[in-house]
């Protein structure tokens, strides 16, 4: 617990917003043309709200990396749990750099066996070093 991880960097492109956002199926125009963001109020093209996900797979640590660093077993985890908090908007063009940590472990035991609970924490700051966002996952590994 406390395990400080190392920062990456993530530069938000247009055409990655474009292609998450066609690939969930979410056909608001200003996730695709800045001039309908602008007129809905926004500075430019922002992140649909899972879009964080995107940042994690690619411009952080691989999930192979993840089992390495953590010490789990890649075969006996799954994705427990995923929150998001937003402080400012995040737009196509941000250079966000991402910090992470390990914030909790738990071991449960059930009728089944036990498992590990790991939860994870991340800050994303953008260009001008704003907090931007928070992340909080739970990864659960069976014994």
């Amino acid at each position: 617990m406390g395990l400080e991880l190392a920062p990456y960097t993530y530069s938000v492109e247009k055409g990655k917003i474009r292609e998450f956002s066609a690939a969930i199926g979410d056909p608001n125009p200003i996730y695709y043309d800045e001039e309908a963001a602008r007129k809905e109020g926004y500075e430019g093209i922002p992140i649909p709200l899972t879009y964080l996900q995107v940042i994690d797979l690619w411009g952080g640590y691989s999930f192979e990396q993840k089992c390495q660093m953590l010490n789990l077993n890649p075969v006996k985890i799954l994705h427990g749990e995923q929150g998001y908090q937003f402080l400012k908007t995040i737009y196509a063009g941000d250079k966000l750099t991402v910090s992470g940590k390990v914030a909790d472990v738990k071991v449960k035991q059930g009728s089944s066996g036990g498992m590990n609970l790991v939860t994870l924490e991340f800050e994303y700051r953008n260009q001008f070093n704003e907090l931007v966002a928070r992340s909080r996952n739970v990864t659960i590994e069976r014994h």
